[in-house]
C-alpha cells in the first residue's frame, strides 16, 4: 500500500514588475559577504531573504542579526530558521563593532532573532553591542530593531535605552486581526506598549515601527494601526509589501500598487509621523542612514516651529 502524499505547499504568486530586483553581483557585494563570514556574523539581509540585499551590500550596508541565526518562534511571514539556538557568542559585540569600522558605517542597524530561551530575552547582548560600537566607532549612529522580549519587556527596555541607541525600532508587522495566523507568538498591544515605554522613558530616542501589507488586511485596519502608533508617539513608520519567502510561508493575498503605497504615506504624514517610508520594497533598515538624517532634520524643524 502506498503512503499518501503530503499536502502540496501553496505556490508563490508571480511578482509584478514594480517589485522585481536585480540579482546581487559585483566586487563590493562579495567583499561585504566575505567580511560577514570572516567575523562570523549573521545578517537579516540573508536570513530573511531581503529583496534589497544586492543594492545594500553593493553600498557596503548590512543589517547585522545578533544572537545567532536561529529563532525560537515560527512566524508565518519570516524566513529565519526556527529551532533551539546555540549559546550566545561572547565575541559577537566586538565583531559587530569591527564590521562597522571596516565598512565605514555612519549608521548601523542591529536586529536579532527572538531568544525566548534566555532569561532576559537577549537584551544584554544588545547592550554589549551598543557599548562596543560606542568604543570602536563613536561617530556611528545606532539603530536597533528588537524583538518583543515576551514577559521580560520592562527590564529589557530599561537596560537597552540606558545604553543609548539613537533609534529604537520594533515592528508591529501586521494588523491585530491577523496576529493569530501571521505572528502567533506575539501580542499586538504588548508590542505597542513596548514602543510607548521607550518613548516615555527616553523621549530623545527616535521610535520606529513597520507593517507589511498584502497579507489580507483592510485599508481601514492599516489606518487604525497608524492611529495606534501615533497614540504611542512613534516617530517613524515604514510600510512595505509582504513577499512570500517560500511556498510553505503565508501566501501573498495582494500585491499592493505603488499608488496605494503613496496614499498610505500621505495619510500617515497627515496623522503626524515625523517620517514615513512607504513603497513596495520598503523594509525596516532600507536606506536607514539617509532616513536617520531626515528624522533629525524633521525633529529640528518641529522644534523650531514650537
Amino acid at each position: 500500500m502506498t503512503e499518501p502524499l503530503a499536502p502540496a505547499a501553496s505556490p508563490r504568486t508571480r511578482k509584478p514588475d514594480w517589485i522585481r530586483v536585480r540579482a546581487p553581483v559585483g566586487e563590493a557585494f562579495s567583499q561585504t559577504r566575505q567580511l560577514m563570514r570572516r567575523l562570523n556574523l549573521a545578517t537579516v539581509c540573508e536570513e530573511a531573504a531581503c529583496p534589497n540585499i544586492g543594492e545594500c551590500w553593493t553600498k557596503k550596508h548590512a543589517t547585522v542579526m545578533i544572537l545567532g541565526d536561529t529563532c525560537t518562534r515560527a512566524c508565518a511571514f519570516c524566513n529565519v530558521k526556527t529551532g533551539m539556538p546555540r549559546a550566545v557568542d561572547t565575541q559577537e559585540p566586538q565583531h559587530v563593532a569591527d564590521a562597522a569600522a571596516e565598512l565605514g558605517l555612519e549608521h548601523i542597524v542591529i536586529t536579532s532573532v527572538d531568544r525566548d530561551d534566555l532569561p532576559d530575552g537577549g537584551a544584554s547582548q544588545f547592550v554589549k553591542v551598543i557599548e562596543a560600537l560606542r568604543r570602536t566607532t563613536p561617530n556611528t549612529t545606532i539603530e536597533i530593531l528588537t524583538p518583543d522580549f515576551r514577559n521580560k519587556a520592562q527590564a529589557a527596555i530599561e537596560s537597552i535605552i540606558a545604553a543609548g541607541p539613537d533609534v529604537y525600532n520594533h515592528n508591529l508587522e501586521t494588523v491585530p486581526r491577523l496576529y493569530p495566523t501571521i505572528r502567533p507568538g506575539a501580542r499586538y498591544y504588548a508590542s505597542l506598549r513596548l514602543l510607548e515605554t521607550v518613548k516615555r522613558h527616553a523621549p530623545s530616542i527616535f521610535t520606529k515601527s513597520g507593517v507589511m501589507v498584502g497579507l489580507g488586511e483592510e485599508r481601514m485596519e492599516i489606518h487604525q494601526v497608524m492611529d495606534d502608533m501615533r497614540s504611542a508617539d512613534i516617530d517613524f513608520l515604514t510600510i512595505g509589501q509582504y513577499l512570500q519567502p517560500t511556498p510553505r510561508h503565508a501566501k501573498v493575498a495582494e500585491f499592493v500598487t505603488p499608488q496605494t503605497f503613496q496614499a498610505y504615506a500621505a495619510i500617515a504624514r497627515a496623522k503626524g509621523f515625523l517620517l514615513v517610508a512607504s513603497s513596495p520594497l520598503t523594509r525596516s533598515s532600507y536606506h536607514a542612514g539617509d532616513d536617520f538624517a531626515k528624522l533629525r532634520a524633521a525633529r529640528e524643524a518641529q522644534l523650531a516651529k514650537a
